[in-house]
């Protein structure tokens, strides 16, 4: 369900729902123009927490229902805050169908420090990805009925930014909840396509089998061997006027990861359609990019393939050439991701970038680590990686930073070609980042592991079962907010 986000100069007269936003305490910022019974709130015991909400009783018009929104502390707003607050208004509007209004941009008032375009970025945000829910093989599907939410004394600009960036996370979170037997890399190759003759200003090339193998891209076919469906190599270039660098983003494209002759047990299956999760929010990222205009040339790459099991798929100590010469001995054929990043890093050094920043549901060993929100972030520029984490704090996708240990590359040494594709039992997440970065040379390179945050189990905040499209809005800020690294 698409929520149509507009703006208004005032409360509107034919509205069935109103959101007011409420401090902690129960204070009311200055400018809401709602009048909000406060002693009825201390009474329910409502505190004014994030998130927080009560209908409290009709005012002057019955048929408008008011619904108190917590936003929290105003010295300590965020725009995380107004994310969550957003989508907590929405939930609560969730069975009606006649519109609603939200005057939470008025919480980014004087004594707020979230500038006024950020808070009205937050709310539109949170309010698009709170009304997302994947019905489509739904016979009775329960589905969002908020058709339309107008904001009050927003700014323009942040709330169209905030209301396209939620159309491109739910864009991915279609893409991850797709099954795999729809989804496959030809198809996410045409959805591509589409969405470059829908956008525009994209420059689209895809490989098809044969053209993989011209390119000598070893880890992507040899990952590809177990399956019918061929493989393909997407590439999306987008070029401004006058860049004042080139970033090159890779999304890791696994439509669907059996563990290949590894193979996972059943249970580990269930959810591996979303192994593709890296390149859908690099394909929804790209799709923002001609109406943002970020000020850097951006090259996006994503090796798609299935990694499944037949009389031709790859074994555990064959030897597999990447696209930058360096083999590779697979002693795990469900270590399969970081074989087809080889072959796309291996491209994007090729390309002359500036930066890389990659994306895939890499390691367990990650989700181990940090929990089931937190992605890790990898890399070998310090400057490089700080952009990054700067831009995921600000786009509320909260990454946490790992080390690579020279010493521990050890662990990958092959008795029979340059590496193996697994290390030791320990730190599992650390050893593939080091396996990435054998294929960027000195690029600057920083490296997502974002197999905790890539999918949710629970309906919670902006987030709904299933694929979050984690990484989207990332991606955008830090392209936005890009810097030039030097040498």
């Amino acid at each position: 369900m698409t929520i149509d986000i507009t703006l208004s100069d005032r409360l509107p007269e034919d509205v069935s729902v109103v959101g007011v936003p409420v401090y902690q305490g129960r204070t009311v910022p200055g400018g809401a123009g709602v009048d909000v019974d406060v002693a009825y709130l201390a009474r329910r015991g409502f505190e004014g927490r994030v998130g927080e909400t009560m209908v409290v009783p009709a005012g002057s018009d019955p048929d408008t229902a008011v619904v108190a929104v917590g936003v929290g502390n105003p010295k300590d707003l965020t725009a995380e805050a107004l994310r969550r607050a957003a989508a907590a208004f929405v939930k609560s509007a969730w069975k009606d169908s006649s519109g609603a209004t939200t005057l939470l941009a008025a919480a980014a008032a004087a004594e707020s420090p979230v500038p006024a375009a950020a808070a009205a970025q937050a709310v539109a945000e949170g309010a698009g990805m709170a009304g997302y829910r994947f019905t489509r093989y739904k016979a009775d599907p329960k589905a969002c009925r908020l058709a339309s939410l107008s904001v009050v004394g927003a700014d323009p600009v942040g709330l169209e930014r905030g209301a396209r960036l939620a159309a491109a996370v739910r864009m991915a979170r279609d893409l991850i909840n797709e099954p795999a037997g729809v989804l496959t890399p030809t198809r996410l190759a045409e959805v591509a396509s589409e969405m470059v003759d829908q956008e525009g200003s994209l420059v689209l090339t895809v490989l098809d089998e044969a053209a993989i193998t011209a390119e000598r891209l070893g880890g992507l076919l040899g990952v590809a061997a177990g399956s019918d469906q061929p493989p393909r190599l997407i590439e999306l270039v987008y070029e401004p006027p006058d860049p004042i660098g080139t970033v090159a983003l890779v999304g890791k494209g696994i439509t669907f990861d059996s563990g290949g002759l590894s193979i996972k047990p059943a249970d580990g299956m269930e959810t591996m359609k979303t192994d593709m999760s890296g390149a859908a929010a690099v394909l929804a990222a790209m799709s923002t990019l001609p109406a943002f205009g970020p000020p850097v040339k951006v090259i996006g790459i994503i090796p798609a393939t299935e990694n499944m099991v037949n009389g031709s798929a790859t074994k555990p100590g064959d030897v597999l050439r990447i696209r930058n010469g360096k083999t590779v001995e697979v002693l795990n054929t469900d270590a399969e991701g970081r074989l087809v990043l080889a072959d796309a890093l291996s491209l994007a050094v090729e390309a002359e970038v500036d930066a890389i920043l990659d994306l895939a549901t890499l390691t367990g060993a990650c989700k181990i680590a940090l929990g089931a929100r937190v992605a890790g972030l990898m890399g070998n520029h310090e400057a490089w990686m700080d952009q990054v984490r700067a831009a995921a704090r600000q786009a509320g996708e909260p990454v946490w930073p790992l080390p690579l240990p020279d010493d521990y590359r050890r662990s990958l040494d092959s008795e029979i070609a340059d590496l193996k594709n697994i290390g030791g039992r320990w730190g599992g997440a650390l050893t593939a980042g080091l396996f990435l970065k054998e294929f960027v040379g000195d690029v600057p390179w920083a490296h997502l592991d974002i197999a905790g945050p890539a999918r949710s189990e629970d309906d919670e905040g902006y987030l709904s079962k299933g694929g979050t499209g984690f990484g989207v809005r990332t991606i955008v800020e830090t392209l936005m907010r890009f810097q030039p690294l030097g040498s």
